[in-house]
């Protein structure tokens, strides 16, 4: 692979300023993978009708606390949800493109 395959292909710079922020990126990223995946699951079980009004409105909430707090760290880091979407190649991006929620 060479230096001149693209801008998309990125690489962990080791240097003391930049260590921080590359890893609250790769956690970050992680956590957001892990939120859409719930987020998915809640709606799904919404659709089904598996859930009492009580669950759906903890569920709800716990979510917009979530992508609250998401915002936050992305803040405190410089960086923003977009950059948290991993270019992996030829299989496109690991999170799925994001549009306007309805919540």
């Amino acid at each position: 692979m060479s230096a001149s395959s693209g801008a998309a292909a990125q690489r962990l710079r080791t240097d003391p300023d930049t260590v921080e922020r590359d890893l609250a990126k790769l956690v970050l990223t992680v956590v957001e993978l892990l939120r859409q995946l719930m987020e998915r699951q809640a709606l799904h079980r919404l659709d089904k009708g598996d859930l009492t009004e009580e669950q759906e409105e903890r569920i709800g909430m716990t979510l917009m606390i979530l992508q609250r707090r998401m915002d936050e760290m992305c803040a405190r880091h410089g960086l923003r949800m977009e950059d948290l979407n991993l270019d992996l190649g030829p299989l496109g991006t690991l999170l799925p493109p994001t549009g306007p929620t309805s919540g």
